[in-house]
C-alpha cells in the first residue's frame, strides 16, 4: 500500500489472519506503518494504490459501501475527537440511543457525575476539541462513544499514550469488560497495555516482523517500548 502513487510502500506483504474476538496488540517503532494498517482497514486511502485484499467475515472491504464498512468500526484515536457542541451530541452524533443508554455508557467510564454536577445534563456544552475538559476526560468521552456504538471491530491508536496512570487503567479494565465479545486491535506506545492481548504484532517498515503471543513477544522486543517512549518524549 502507498499514500499515493509514486511514493514508497508504507505496508508491505501484509499476511495475517485474525479470529472473531480476538484481542490484538500492534507494536513497533515510529513510521514502522501501524497506523496505515488502521487507515487500509477504514478505506482512508485511494484504493488504487492499494493491492492486496482485506476481508471482514469474509467479505473484501472494497466490495462493502464505506458507510456500511465504518458502521462496523470504531476508533479510540491517541488525540480525542470532540466538536463544539452537546455532550450528548459528542457521544452520539447521529442521535440513535436513548438518554438513559448514553448515561450508562458515561458511567461505565466513571464520568456520570459531569453530568449530575451540570444543570444542563447531557445538553451541557462541549468547546471545540473538548478543551473544557481535562485531556484525560476528553479521552473517556471517546471511549464511551465507542461503548454505545458496540462495532464489531474496535481499533484503538494509542489512546492512552497522553493520560495519567489511572486513567491508563481504567480505560483498560472498561475496554476489558465492555468489549470482551468484540475483536480490538490495539496500537501501544507502551508494552504493558497490549501485555493481556491474545496475540501480540510486531511492525518494522511497513511489514509485519513477528506474530505471536505475548509471552513470546514481550522478552524479544523490550527495545521498541524504550525507542517509542524516547519519541513520544522529544514530541
Amino acid at each position: 500500500m502507498r499514500y499515493r502513487a509514486g511514493l514508497d510502500h508504507v505496508l508491505n506483504n501484509i499476511d495475517l489472519h485474525i479470529e472473531t474476538k480476538e484481542k490484538i496488540g500492534i507494536i513497533g517503532r515510529t513510521g514502522a506503518g501501524k497506523s496505515s494498517l488502521f487507515q487500509a482497514m477504514f478505506r482512508l486511502i485511494d484504493q488504487k494504490s492499494v493491492s492486496g485484499k482485506i476481508s471482514i467475515d469474509g467479505f473484501d472491504i472494497k466490495s462493502i459501501p464505506l458507510h456500511h464498512l465504518r458502521s462496523r468500526l470504531s476508533v479510540i484515536p491517541q488525540t480525542p475527537i470532540l466538536f463544539a457542541g452537546t455532550l450528548r451530541y459528542n457521544i452520539d452524533p447521529f442521535e440513535q440511543y436513548t438518554d438513559e443508554q448514553c448515561l450508562l455508557a458515561l458511567e461505565s467510564v466513571q464520568l456520570k457525575h459531569i453530568i449530575s454536577n451540570n444543570s444542563e445534563g447531557l445538553h451541557q456544552l462541549v468547546a471545540e476539541s473538548g478543551s473544557n475538559f481535562s485531556t484525560g476526560q476528553c479521552q473517556l468521552l471517546c471511549v464511551a462513544r465507542a461503548i454505545l456504538k458496540q462495532s464489531k471491530i474496535l481499533m484503538i491508536d494509542e489512546a492512552t499514550a497522553n493520560v495519567d496512570q489511572t486513567t491508563d487503567s481504567l480505560i483498560q479494565n472498561v475496554i476489558a469488560e465492555k468489549f470482551k465479545n468484540r475483536t480490538i486491535l490495539t496500537i501501544a506506545h507502551r508494552l504493558n497495555t497490549v501485555a493481556r492481548s491474545d496475540r501480540i504484532i510486531v511492525m518494522h517498515q511497513g511489514k509485519i516482523l513477528d506474530f505471536d503471543v505475548p509471552q513470546n513477544i514481550l522478552p524479544k522486543y523490550g527495545h521498541i517500548q524504550h525507542a517509542s517512549s524516547d519519541t513520544n518524549n522529544q514530541s
